[in-house]
């Protein structure tokens, strides 16, 4: 839906610097996402850790002409004379001004989700249930932040019959600035827990916060039985109509008379405006139960027919909420998003693979199925299509079904069409791909499931899943902790901490952090191979590999004079200068680096030569994570500061200080110098209270087999589980060999077996282990999570009474990682 830039001019109040005609289509907050630059409109955001502004003449480069911008540019009537400025006070509130007034336009049932976990499930279960009969429109993903809700709400178009957009929170006063620009017309309210609770003083005040968003509503939906939503409901003085469901009063508008679980789903009979009925639905977790019960109240609201609900419940289909990448069949790397089949959703996901195939390259192939309710004309949308598929430089196009199909030749690059996915699969032509980089996006109608399972590559029953999402929120945990001009050191060492370097690396960088750091040489040169760009810091240099480092652009750590004195003859060899290098201070670890007394002297060797330049000096705190070593601490980063100033006295140029690890970011926000290091928290686990932030990496296998043992029989090597009752014992393709740990066999430790404890049986073995799932309803196939959400790592480190780092980098190469983005 277009709008010209004086439309844009109005609604957000802006100078316009410039007189450019121009019409805008896509808003940009992301440089890195450009796609349409002439048609484009880029914020120039300002945060804590970043400012647009800085891109503006890349963009400009690139063939953007329009942009919003706090801040004229010096060369506006220069070399920006053909662009305009529309210049406000801040561009964050004039996106959000100006999708509140797109959102005006629409006279709609618009919908607003918000709650702690659900939100992203109710908006696609609520998608699939009203799609069939109206065009929806909704939340990208999990578009729900200060930026992502407006960029949201622009999507509506003409063709919009109805709005479902989330709304998260992480702080207080923020719902106030999100209401006008959803505007629901119908609140869900999913549940209150514990997400981002450091910023909330209780959990009414959360709570209260939410329900901002549903002050204008017409109607509001929640959970009835709950006590504290409830009391905030009735404290809000809401005038709008409440269908608050109920288990237990049978007053409420929506009774829930019986909840009714079997082994393939669970039957809800329920009474509504005095009539009874029933639905069922594929899934019996408490979470989907509570989520379906939603979905119901808000389809009943809009006058689904109950019959019609009923149909459309025994189909949902669950919601893989994220972007998965898997290693593929000869080489190539499979992106598979199925979650959501629309635009706006291909859009993301084009824009995630080009930035995983850039200077690697790989080929890109798309494998794209009809999309399905858009509202639009086949013509109209497939020209869309055609030219965001070009735009993001696609190099070959697999499309299934009969619309796309039919619009081929707007594709003017490689391309194979089939009319089904069992016409594409019987084809061959999955198995000629290679060294690709192969995203699969499909409407659920067209299993394109069956596509991954053909190209995937099946090496091992166990898999590392790693949550780049989850990665994202521990590193912006920390970076809020951090004063705005502190730089950051990301630690991927040990292959990220057992989590798989370059993708977690790449993350980073599209994160923009300032410097990676891993132990050594052959590490850094790994993800420069693979097109990091990013400056990467090498902590435990060798001498044999000081050519690689001066190749591949890796800064070192330099501990003794003896490295130095290596480290100088070796790049005066291969002609480098000012090579830079990053200085180690011994503050009382005693493992490695030069002494404070060392010093002057090191100053004064410095200045004798010119083939490395210091780029940063820096210590270890010993026990940081610990109360009874704050002395020893403050002595550590007293004495730190003294040493570093000598150094730092020694040379015009600035060196980035930095002694703080995770722990000491945390407990030591007056040592961040300039620079922190972060390392175990950026993973998830918190070195102080041994806490789990955000769970970044979760180690689960697969039941092989089931036996049936009776009492007093042994299970395993050397007959050490000795079985004092009849049991259910059953196998799962893990061992020693995969990282786990032999010391938890024995009944010591436990997995999750469908959310319940199953104990290890006898001695691990190499590649196998025994469990007991006696009083666990499963069978073979089912999950099992050896660490998780469900069972922290840092568990198991306790009871092998060790730290959560030795168990996350124990996990072998052989266990197949998996990445997904949320």
């Amino acid at each position: 839906m277009s709008s010209s830039i004086e439309e844009i001019i109005a609604a957000i109040g802006a100078e316009r610097i410039g007189d450019r005609p121009a019409t805008i289509d896509w808003i940009l907050t992301d440089s890195r996402s450009l796609c349409f630059p002439e048609e484009t409109l880029f914020f120039a955001l300002k945060t804590k850790r970043n400012d647009g502004h800085k891109y503006i003449a890349d963009l400009h480069r690139r063939g953007v002409r329009n942009f919003v911008v706090s801040e004229q540019p010096e060369e506006t009537a220069g070399k920006f004379a053909d662009s305009n400025f529309l210049k406000v006070a801040n561009p964050l509130k004039a996106l959000q001004k100006l999708a509140a007034r797109h959102r005006e336009k629409f006279q709609i049932p618009t919908i607003g989700i918000t709650g702690s976990n659900g939100k992203t499930v109710v908006k696609e279960w609520l998608y699939q249930l009203l799609s069939p009969d109206k065009v929806v429109t909704r939340s990208p993903r999990s578009y729900n932040s200060q930026i992502g809700v407006p960029l949201s709400v622009w999507l509506m178009n003409e063709h919009t019959e109805v709005g479902i957009f989330e709304a998260g929170i992480s702080e207080m006063g923020e719902m106030e600035t999100l209401r006008p620009i959803i505007q629901p017309t119908i609140g869900i309210l999913t549940n209150i827990g514990g997400a981002h609770q450091e910023n909330f003083p209780s959990l009414q005040d959360k709570c209260m916060e939410k329900l901002q968003l549903f002050k204008d509503c017409d109607v509001i939906i929640y959970n009835g039985d709950n006590e504290l939503i409830s009391n905030c409901v009735a404290k809000s003085l809401f005038t709008a109509r409440e269908i608050a469901w109920s288990t237990k009063d049978v007053e409420r508008p929506l009774f829930i008379e019986k909840i009714l679980k079997d082994d393939t789903g669970t039957t809800i009979k329920y009474r509504y405006l005095g009539f009874f009925k029933e639905y069922r639905i594929p899934f019996i977790d408490e979470a989907s139960i509570e989520n379906s019960l939603h979905c119901l109240a808000a389809a009943l609201y809009l006058m689904v027919q109950p019959d019609e609900i009923a149909r459309r419940m025994l189909h949902l289909e669950p919601i893989a909420m994220r972007l998965e990448v898997k290693e593929g069949k000869n080489n190539c790397i499979l992106i598979n998003d199925s979650y959501n089949s629309d635009f706006a959703s291909l859009d993301i996901a084009l824009d995630f693979m080009a930035r995983r195939s850039e200077d690697k390259g790989r080929k890109r192939t798309l494998i794209l199925s009809d999309m399905l309710e858009s509202g639009q004309t086949s013509k109209l949308l497939y020209r869309q299509i055609a030219d965001l598929v070009h735009s993001r430089k696609v190099d070959h196009i697999i499309g299934v079904g009969k619309e796309i199909s039919a619009a081929s030749g707007r594709f003017d690059i490689e391309k194979n069409f089939f009319q089904t996915t069992a016409e594409l699969l019987d084809s061959g032509l999955l198995n000629s791909l290679r060294n690709e980089v192969v995203l699969i996006k499909g409407a659920r109608i067209f299993h394109f499931d069956k596509i991954t399972d053909q190209l995937e590559l099946k090496v091992h029953e166990t898999i590392l899943e790693i949550n780049l999402s989850a990665l994202v929120e521990n590193l912006n945990h920390y970076r809020n902790k951090l004063n705005p001009e502190t730089k950051i050191v990301c630690m991927v060492k040990a292959s990220a901490y057992g989590a798989g370097s370059f993708e977690v690396a790449k993350t980073l960088e599209d994160q923009r952090v300032d410097y990676l750091a891993v132990a050594v040489a052959d590490e850094g040169a790994d993800l420069r191979k693979a097109g990091i760009s990013s400056a990467i810091m090498i902590m435990n240099p060798e001498l044999t590999a000081f050519k690689t480092m001066f190749d591949y652009r890796l800064e070192p750590e330099v501990y003794s004079f003896h490295l130095l004195e290596e480290l100088i003859k070796a790049a005066e060899r291969e002609g480098v200068t000012n090579f830079p290098i990053h200085i180690k201070i011994d503050t009382g670890m005693h493992r490695l680096g030069f002494s404070p007394e060392e010093i002057p002297q090191l100053v004064e060797r410095l200045h004798k030569q010119t083939a490395v330049i210091p780029r940063s000096v820096f210590s270890h705190l010993v026990g940081s994570d610990s109360q009874k070593f704050d002395p020893f601490t403050r002595q550590q980063i007293e004495t730190f500061e003294k040493a570093s100033q000598i150094l730092q006295d020694g040379f015009r140029h600035k060196i980035l200080r930095h002694i703080c690890n995770t722990a000491g970011i945390e407990r030591y926000p007056g040592a961040q110098f300039d620079m922190v290091r972060l390392g175990i928290g950026l993973y998830g686990v918190d070195p102080y209270t041994n806490n789990i932030l955000h769970n970044v990496t979760t180690l689960k296998t697969t039941i092989l087999q089931i036996h049936d043992v009776p009492a007093e029989e042994t299970v395993g090597y050397s007959r050490k589980g000795i079985l004092k009752r009849d049991s259910r014992i059953a196998a799962i393709p893990i061992g020693y060999a995969d990282g786990l740990n032999r010391h938890l066999g024995n009944g010591n430790a436990y997995c999750i077996v469908n959310g319940k404890k199953a104990p290890y049986v006898g001695n691990i073995c190499m590649d196998v282990c025994m469990i007991d799932v006696t009083d666990i309803d499963c069978k073979e196939g089912d999950k099992a999570v050896i660490f998780g959400n469900e069972l922290p790592v840092t568990v198991l480190s306790d009871i092998l009474d060790t730290i959560p780092y030795e168990i996350l980098t124990s996990v072998s190469n052989r266990v197949k990682r998996v990445y997904f983005q949320d």
